[in-house]
């Protein structure tokens, strides 16, 4: 028992001295971030039910008979466009999911607006919210690295095949 004891602190001292010799060294720089950048964004996106918009899965229980779906997990990539005309310049895509769970259609989502063409090419802005007409920016990537701000939503035109939203989005971004 003894010798076990003696043992242990000889391998402890041995261990502190190995770790005090072994400590990482490095020179520090001083942390310079970029600026912080307001961006305004204007566009639409256009979607199409059923081909756009796909219900993944819905309960099969409804909410005081309520014609409004319950628990309803919709997937959606659609369009985003430079105006509300079908044949308006395509600029990106929007790709996410939405969770209708309210008794008045309200829903969480989750959306990527996606650009693949001009300044912002290759880059993308994160919004997750429930819908309403505020949703929260929470990140992004390229050039919206970092960002956060707020997407503003307006609905142009909603029927039975087609939904066309108008966005105002203003990012701060890095």
């Amino acid at each position: 028992m003894r010798g076990t004891l003696m043992l242990s602190w000889i391998l402890i001292i041995f261990l502190s001295l190995v770790a005090v010799q072994s400590q990482y060294y490095s020179k520090s720089r001083a942390y310079h971030p970029r600026p912080a950048k307001v961006t305004n964004l204007h566009f639409f996106m256009h979607e199409h039910t059923g081909v756009t918009a796909v219900v993944l899965t819905q309960a099969n229980i409804t909410r005081n008979n309520s014609s409004l779906p319950f628990a309803t997990l919709v997937a959606f990539n659609d369009p985003l466009r430079t105006g509300p005309e079908p044949d308006s310049e395509v600029i990106g895509n929007v790709q996410g999911i939405g969770l209708l769970s309210g008794m008045n259609a309200s829903s969480t989502q989750y959306i990527d607006f996606g650009f693949n063409t001009g300044k912002f090419n290759g880059s993308s802005l994160s919004v997750f919210s429930r819908g309403e007409p505020g949703l929260a920016v929470v990140g992004g990537r390229g050039r919206f690295m970092m960002a956060k701000g707020v997407a503003l939503f307006n609905p142009i035109l909603i029927n039975a095949t087609t939904v066309i939203m108008e966005f105002n989005v203003t990012v701060i971004h890095h």
